[in-house]
């Protein structure tokens, strides 16, 4: 009997849905499959209020933990094959409610030295958040050996709106009639059980080292170049602003409050007019670069991590 944990927290259904599929090739006698639900001591809303979502950017950036309810004692008190960990990704960085849980004494007991597939659901931007998360794994002992990432495939802009409107009213649906519904397409969240039929293979056999290749061959993972260079220089600049709002005091304060609408301002402004500048110097530079984006997609398509 091979024993499975599906750890996840989702808003919308989205991610939900989408390790569902996943595992759903694995229902055997021979495979028992457990769930639990991370859930917060105060619940994030969705949909979101304005203020409430950008008011969580400095902690998510900063990966301030909160408090998270308990994971049942039968789950806890069991030794896992394989557990698969399915986040969402805020600011660039793994959510509160997912970092939260990695920071709890039930995490390490759990995680340690057993097989962990990371599966994302989320816009566009993963890469760097998946390197926190590899770190995060390392520092509990966790063995990652595979990494699924499902990402919306429309245009940045494109996608900026449609998942504003949808975080905004709840409601996944084409905005205004004329653009493609928000998230991970229907599609690929159906048919995310080939993931699944790959994995049930490998964990029959409970041999994990070449996985991570095989989920590469069944399209996994999509490493965007461009989005890799737009990712980590927003790393640098979300630092600095989280540093600068958490400064201005707590939430209540007058000041935070200022600081983080004109935060809001300013990642309209990057989106709509800083990233394009930024892509068309990636293109004028892309034939000098050709090696290290060769390099870089191997490494963040792989499980590897390096400092």
């Amino acid at each position: 009997m091979k024993n499975v944990l599906v750890i996840h927290y989702s808003q919308s259904g989205q991610l939900t849905e989408i390790v569902n599929n996943i595992v759903s090739p694995l229902t055997s006698d021979a495979i028992q499959v457990d769930y639990h639900e991370i859930k917060m001591e105060q619940p994030f809303p969705f949909p979101w209020k304005e203020k409430d979502f950008y008011g969580a950017f400095p902690e998510t950036y900063q990966q301030i933990p909160q408090k998270v309810k308990p994971i049942s004692l039968d789950i806890l008190n069991k030794k896992y094959d394989l557990i698969i960990l399915g986040y969402q990704i805020w600011y660039l960085t793994p959510s509160i409610p997912i970092n939260s849980f990695l920071n709890t004494t039930d995490a390490k007991k759990i995680l340690k030295n057993t097989p962990v597939i990371t599966v994302i659901g989320c816009r566009n931007m993963w890469i760097m958040a998946q390197e926190k998360m590899k770190k995060k794994l390392l520092d509990l002992e966790a063995n990652l050996v595979g990494n699924i990432a499902l990402v919306d495939r429309h245009i940045n802009h494109i996608s900026v709106i449609t998942i504003a409107k949808w975080m905004m009213t709840g409601k996944k649906e084409r905005y205004l009639g004329i653009f493609p519904k928000p998230g991970v397409s229907q599609k690929d969240i159906d048919e995310a059980g080939k993931f699944g039929s790959i994995l049930l293979k490998h964990l029959k056999e409970n041999n994990f080292n070449n996985l991570q290749d095989a989920f590469l061959h069944a399209n996994a993972v999509k490493i965007k170049p461009f989005l890799v260079l737009t990712d980590k220089r927003a790393n640098i600049l979300f630092s600095k602003w989280a540093n600068l709002i958490q400064s201005k005091g707590n939430k209540n304060s007058k000041k935070r409050a200022f600081w983080v609408k004109f935060f809001s301002y300013y990642l309209l402004f990057a989106i709509w007019i800083i990233a394009p500048i930024v892509f068309i110097l990636f293109l004028l530079t892309y034939v000098f670069s050709i090696h290290k984006i060769k390099k870089d997609r191997v490494y963040y398509s792989s499980v590897k991590y390096i400092e």
